[in-house]
């Protein structure tokens, strides 16, 4: 484990978090959101809790700090793959697009504890921050998708929305509990395989065009 060392400056400020929230990714790639403590974190870090509490409050303001980071990629993604003026088809957008939620499916699956969980414990400043982020990004989509597709720049955040809340919804359908693979299995129910892609490349496709012009 890693010795300690305070942060003396804002990079190393920056370094330290970066270490909790690798530490929480690591966790919650194996573990459910309720056995990840403050005390697992600083345990896996070799740190103790009064040092964990040096850089955050609660876990849930780990847990809003890994959102901002895959909203971030997220977003990222989907302006780099529907760039100003690419000419592509709406079908030819929805399968794109299904394409990245894909990739960033932990996105959605954070947001299944966003606004339930994580939004309720967490310093209003911080909280601000992470608004702040994602309206910037709202804005972002609404100048960049009406010049790609016939669409007002009013329609732009509930189509985003729409599109969020469906694959955070369907992300827990599709992620593997072992909890409710034993409980299906307990009242002999086969688990349905499900696509997450699809679902979504199809569930685009109708959003787009029903919030197109």
């Amino acid at each position: 484990m890693a010795e300690f060392i305070r942060a003396r400056s804002a990079e190393q400020k920056e370094q330290r978090l970066d270490q909790i929230k690798d530490a929480v990714r690591r966790q919650f790639a194996t573990r459910p959101y309720h056995e990840i403590t403050l005390t697992t974190i600083a345990d896996e870090l070799g740190w103790s809790r009064a040092n964990l509490y040096k850089y955050v409050c609660t876990k849930e303001e780990v847990f809003l700090l890994l959102t901002a980071d895959e909203l971030d990629a997220y977003f990222d993604a989907l302006l780099a793959a529907l760039p100003e003026g690419c000419g592509l088809a709406p079908d030819v957008i929805a399968e794109v697009w299904a394409g990245i939620a894909n990739a960033h499916q932990e996105y959605f699956r954070l947001g299944d504890l966003l606004s339930t969980i994580i939004e309720t414990n967490v310093s209003v400043e911080r909280l601000a921050d992470f608004k702040r982020a994602y309206y910037d990004r709202v804005a972002d989509m609404r100048e960049r998708l009406p010049q790609i597709i016939d669409m007002a720049p009013e329609r732009v955040e509930p189509l985003l929305l729409a599109i969020y809340y469906h694959a955070v919804g369907f992300v827990s359908a599709c992620w593997k509990n072992p909890l409710v693979a034993e409980a299906l299995e307990t009242i002999g129910h086969e688990r349905p395989q499900l696509d997450f892609r699809a679902e979504m490349r199809d569930f685009i496709g109708m959003c787009i065009a029903h919030y197109a012009r």
